[in-house]
């Protein structure tokens, strides 16, 4: 296979996530980095939109997803994130970062990194 991939930077979204009381209350700033391999000669040749993973859709189910899930954990949320991504949209590989920006003192931000293939989620 190809090694191919298609990068999503900075996506930042709203959504619940956390353990704490008051998290659960409000949403806050959730910002989601995704890197998924794919094979991009077919696109490449055809030159048709027909034969990509498309970005535009996977972002508007992630968004719509992260502002529906409510998850206690980032690892949880960054799972569910890569399921999507590899299942639903056909990704060989995907690495998703979640993070939560201010939720450390002194820290921009705090989140995990996952890397999952189809044989996760077989």
């Amino acid at each position: 296979m190809a090694s191919d991939t298609v990068i999503i930077r900075d996506l930042l979204i709203r959504g619940i996530i956390g353990v704490n009381d008051w998290e659960r209350e409000k949403k806050q700033d959730i910002v989601i980095n995704l890197s998924l391999s794919v094979d991009a000669r077919s696109p490449g040749e055809s030159d048709d939109v027909a034969d990509v993973l498309n970005y535009r859709t996977l972002t508007k189910r992630v968004i719509a997803h992260v502002e529906t899930a409510e998850p206690y954990l980032v690892e949880a949320l960054a799972h569910q994130i890569a399921r999507i991504a590899i299942v639903d949209f056909g990704a060989a590989r995907a690495k998703v970062r979640v993070e939560k920006p201010g939720a450390l003192r002194y820290a921009r931000s705090v989140g995990v990194e996952v890397e999952r293939t189809a044989a996760d989620y077989a």
